[in-house]
């Protein structure tokens, strides 16, 4: 028998689909508070918020006659017609909230607008008014909600720890705090202040105040326009990473959402400025016509569809290159250094032997590439040259080493001394040898995986992109930064390093890593610009084709042929190719072509991309190769040559792989690694 269900029935029911723990109540009391206009917002939770959440508020209020009515589904003040779905522009309007959240608490609403004499206290109990009287109290509104899931146990034995549903309601306080930094926010938690914020509108002093990371201090602003979508921010250098996304928050129209296109026009941004299975800090705020976007795709509104993908993708990449190309996001010493909780901290870990740790700090926040990372080896010797004359050709590492050998590099002992006993407990704990050993294998290794795995993993992340350019990483977003032209150089140590005084600071260049981008982008240049080199073959390569990939011949053919490669037609799904791309071997270009017609045949979309991806890792191994090593002893003229041809790159911040070509010392970090200033 089909009959209507009872109003308790249908609340509890509707309730549960917007309300299934104690931070989607939070969620909504907070977004209401905003819409109303709030200056500062006071939350207070206990256990998790599984028996008491309050949200106060300064905002506008409800006026006394509509307390009532507020509590009603659908009933809202923010929508009046069905035209206004569509340019939605506060964060709550289905009139759904405090229905849902009554229907499943005991609920009371204190409220007061301005000019009234007197605010309203409504007590609700599962959806039920109990008690609607006057009563004193500031403008604004006060949501108390306890016992939650009083009434429906079954859901109620569903909930996680306290801790953790403390957790996910502080972590949500933290991104609104963060879209809303002109807001005062104020989190406390059982008895204890978690986070206050200022309201200043500062977003990066809000950051700090939020999650308390020394390392978000670097944080770079962002601000960018295009096409009536604003972007604003703050994101991280390349040398600040995590190992996933979990420090990545975007809000859009103030609204925080998950989004892959926001996602994707970041990993864009900072392609091969760092490590694959790296991911930097994002706080990326988009503003965009209300019209230009649906947020009514998701009961929680936690997600957003855009009408145009390709255009809010394209706009995020842009701001990001744009900001990276600043000096700002040059890699500075203290990036690797100062990763600690205090500034005493900092200096006491570094100087006990964690100065070339891996980044993971005392509570096991993931850390950052090592300043090492660059390096292949790090010789005994301390040696300091000057680019004497001479030898420009390749040197081994045993020609490039000090005359004096590694044993005079060596701390000899020498006396009882309470110095020398202070010396000996120091380098007991930094033993550099031991530590640059093993942090060359690992990077070695790393590198060759990266160098072997970045096709595959480029092809993983990227879409098709309208220009070639944006591919290859040579798409300028700005001037140069700085202009290399005032550094002057003060020569190389450990035939690597090559050092260099500018008016803002002392640099050190890795001449393998600068030679390499500078390689790289000459031979994408000439891949871009000049006719594809091929290769004849003396055994022509046979690929069988389905009747599907056959019919779709044109989507796939001329990429190939555009990469190097002669193919003709040689029978039924059949085909020869009798020239292969100068890059490739015989069996890289038969499984390239083999691989690129499964997955392009059907999918023509794919073609440039791929074809793109497998160049793309092609030229960083051939620069790479053909780059100087470390320990090759350099001239002054080459290594003055080295930095004027990194200075004419598009990206002359870091090598292919994602490492960076140089490390910034300003006056003020050498100043505090000597405690010549706190």
């Amino acid at each position: 028998m089909i009959q209507v269900l009872d109003k308790n029935v249908s609340d509890k029911i509707a309730a549960g689909e917007v309300i299934d723990r104690p931070v989607s109540v939070i969620k909504e009391l907070v977004e209401n508070s905003i819409d109303a206009g709030a200056s500062a917002i006071t939350v207070e939770i206990r256990h998790g918020g599984k028996e008491y959440m309050r949200v106060t508020d300064d905002g506008c209020g409800i006026p006394s006659g509509e307390t009532e009515t507020a509590f009603l589904r659908h009933a809202t003040s923010k929508i009046q017609k069905a035209e206004d779905l569509d340019s939605i522009e506060s964060l709550g309007f289905r009139g759904e909230a405090l229905a849902s959240i009554a229907a499943v608490t005991r609920t009371t609403l204190i409220t007061r607008t301005e000019g009234s004499a007197a605010g309203r206290k409504v007590v609700l109990h599962g959806g039920r008014v109990l008690s609607n009287d006057p009563v004193g109290c500031p403008v604004g509104t006060s949501m108390v909600v306890s016992d939650l899931f009083y009434n429906t146990p079954a859901r109620k034995q569903f909930l996680k720890s306290d801790s953790a549903e403390s957790g996910r309601i502080i972590e949500l306080l933290s991104e609104l705090a963060i879209a809303y930094c002109k807001i005062r926010f104020q989190v406390v938690n059982s008895g204890r202040l978690v986070f206050a914020t200022s309201g200043s509108g500062n977003l990066k002093e809000t950051i700090i105040s939020v999650y308390h990371q020394k390392d978000y201090e670097h944080l770079i602003p962002l601000k960018y326009e295009e096409n009536g979508i604003r972007i604003s921010g703050c994101i991280s250098r390349p040398s600040l990473t995590r190992p996933s996304r979990r420090n990545q928050t975007y809000f859009v129209n103030g609204r925080v959402v998950k989004s892959r296109v926001l996602e994707r026009g970041v990993t864009e941004g900072y392609k091969r400025r760092m490590f694959d299975g790296r991911y930097p800090v994002i706080f990326l705020l988009v503003e965009s016509d209300p019209g230009s976007l649906d947020v009514n795709i998701h009961p929680s509104k936690k997600e957003v569809r855009f009408h145009d993908d390709r255009m809010i993708q394209d706009a995020v990449t842009h701001a990001v290159k744009q900001t990276l190309a600043t000096l700002d996001a040059a890699v500075d010493v203290q990036d690797y250094y100062l990763r600690q909780e205090g500034t005493s901290e900092s200096y006491k870990s570094m100087t006990q032997g964690n100065m070339f740790s891996d980044g993971s700090s005392g509570s096991g926040r993931p850390g950052q590439t090592d300043l090492h990372s660059t390096a292949d080896n790090v010789q005994e010797s301390f040696s300091v040259s000057t680019g004497e004359k001479g030898s420009s050709q390749k040197a081994g590492p045993q020609n490039s080493r000090s005359s004096s050998g590694s044993e005079n590099g060596k701390y000899e002992k020498a006396g009882d001394s309470a110095a020398l006993k202070s010396w000996q407990n120091y380098a007991s704990q930094l033993d550099l040898k031991e530590i640059l050993q093993k942090r060359r294998k690992e990077k070695e290794e790393q590198i060759e995986k990266q160098e072997k795995n970045s096709a595959d993993a480029a092809s993983t992340k990227k879409e098709k992109s309208q220009d070639p350019l944006l591919d290859f990483d040579l798409q300028p977003e700005g001037p140069a930064p700085f202009s290399f032209s005032d550094l002057t150089l003060k020569g190389c140590i450990f035939n690597t390093y090559i050092m260099a005084e500018g008016p803002d600071g002392f640099y050190l260049f890795d001449q393998h890593a600068a030679h390499e981008r500078c390689f790289y982008e000459e031979l994408v240049g000439a891949y871009l610009t000049e006719k594809k080199v091929r290769q004849p073959i003396l055994t022509p390569i046979i690929l069988d084709t389905e009747p599907a990939v056959t019919a779709a011949e044109a989507s796939w053919r001329h990429p190939l042929e555009d990469m190097g490669y002669t193919i003709e037609g040689f029978g039924p799904d059949t085909y020869k190719i009798s020239e292969i791309p100068a890059f490739m071997s015989i069996s890289e270009a038969e499984d390239f072509a083999k691989d690129f017609l499964d997955q392009t045949g059907a999918d023509p979309g794919r073609a440039d991309q791929m074809k793109n991806n497998i160049v793309i890792d092609k030229l960083i191994t051939r620069s790479c190769k053909r780059a100087v090593k470390a320990h090759e002893k350099l001239t002054d003229a080459e290594m003055q040559a080295l930095i004027h041809q990194l200075s004419q790159c598009k990206n002359p911040f870091s090598c292919p792989h994602g490492r960076p070509t140089f490390i910034r010392f300003t006056r003020r970090d050498l100043e505090k690694f000597f405690k010549r200033i706190q």
